[in-house]
């Protein structure tokens, strides 16, 4: 699709949000869900999201070799620099959670699910998302405001000395990580439940 952010799904580009990567990526795993408007868009908020957000590894790299040229070869460390890798490793972390829950990337039991119909697995994802993941989702997000919010009134930086400032801002993405998980969880939700209760194949592209 023309202006469409692109992804690759087994070395060939796909656009994040096409019928092709939500089929390709389920085929794997055997297990189809139903896909639905809102789950469309929420699951295209998230990979557009990632995608993005996928350029934090390639600075990740870029500062790990200036750091390590720094260290060896001119014989000067840097605090600053050593902060600034765990801190993108973090964020780019916490992001990553919501795009394989959409992509179904997350460690599974495999040799018991294999055996379970598709129902009973649909209902053991369905009872996860409901009474786990999303409440959990929930209670991060809400202790997490408070603890952002003063990162962000004292202006928080690093209690190293020559450590990195604004450390609020890496705080700052506790929210959005587990916000983005949360979108995730509730599109997943709302795909089992259109299995579970209602239209009984995947939805056709259009």
């Amino acid at each position: 699709m023309k202006g469409q952010p692109e992804i690759a799904v087994d070395g060939e580009t796909v656009g994040v949000a096409t019928e092709k990567v939500f089929h390709e990526l389920e085929e794997r795993h055997h297990f189809r869900l139903p896909r639905t408007a809102p789950s469309d868009l929420l699951e295209a908020i998230v990979l557009r999201i990632n995608y993005a957000a996928a350029y934090l590894w390639v600075l990740l790299v870029l500062v790990i070799v200036f750091a390590v040229t720094l260290r060896y070869v001119f014989g000067r460390g840097s605090i600053m620099l050593e902060e600034i890798q765990w801190h993108i490793y973090g964020v780019g972390f916490i992001l990553a959670l919501s795009y394989a829950l959409v992509v179904d990337r997350h460690v599974r039991i495999d040799v018991l699910a294999e055996r379970l119909p598709l129902v009973a697995r649909a209902w053991i994802e369905f009872v996860g998302l409901l009474l786990f993941l999303i409440p959990f989702c929930l209670a991060v997000i809400v202790e997490a405001v408070p603890f952002v919010l003063r990162s962000w009134q004292l202006n928080e930086v690093s209690a190293a000395p020559g450590g990195l400032p604004y450390r609020w801002i890496a705080k700052s993405f506790i929210l959005w990580g587990f916000t983005l998980l949360l979108l995730a969880a509730i599109a997943r939700l709302l795909r089992v439940t259109a299995l579970l209760f209602g239209r009984p194949t995947p939805r056709p592209a259009t």
